[in-house]
């Protein structure tokens, strides 16, 4: 993600991070600071500090589900109907268009509507449709 900040950051472009705990208990931190520590130093480790804001955990499925992910999620809606494996998942109910695991993205064009729904470890993919997203909101 650091990476699509250095190609795009210049650009109207920003990566917001959403941490979140529902998917196999992975980002137990409990404030902010214990998650941008957790990143630094555990997982990716090696000294990491996001070149984009991260914001307080959330839950993005489930009855207590923050509304922004509500509308995203019924924006973008996942086409694959395998779930996975519902004993890594920790909310309730799971629904088909539940975000899946840890790290999945949505593209927003610059004016606010969700225009692409990302898996979890796609950077590449992301780049070239940011590079159409961003040529289309040019031609208009």
């Amino acid at each position: 993600l650091n990476a699509l900040m250095e190609m795009f950051g210049h650009l109207n472009f920003t990566v917001l991070g959403f941490p979140c705990n529902q998917f196999g208990l992975q980002s137990p931190g409990k404030v902010n600071h214990e998650m941008l520590n957790i990143l630094k130093y555990v997982r990716p480790g090696g000294g990491f500090v996001p070149k984009f804001p991260v914001f307080s955990k959330v839950e993005v499925n489930g009855l207590n589900e923050d509304p922004l992910f509500t509308f995203l999620k019924e924006s973008l809606p996942f086409v694959n109907p395998v779930i996975g494996d519902i004993k890594k998942f920790y909310w309730s109910p799971i629904k088909v268009n539940d975000i899946r695991w840890n790290f999945e993205k949505f593209l927003i064009t610059a004016n606010g509507m969700p225009f692409k729904r990302f898996k979890e470890y796609v950077t590449m993919v992301i780049e070239s449709e940011f590079k159409l997203t961003l040529f289309q909101e040019q031609k208009t």
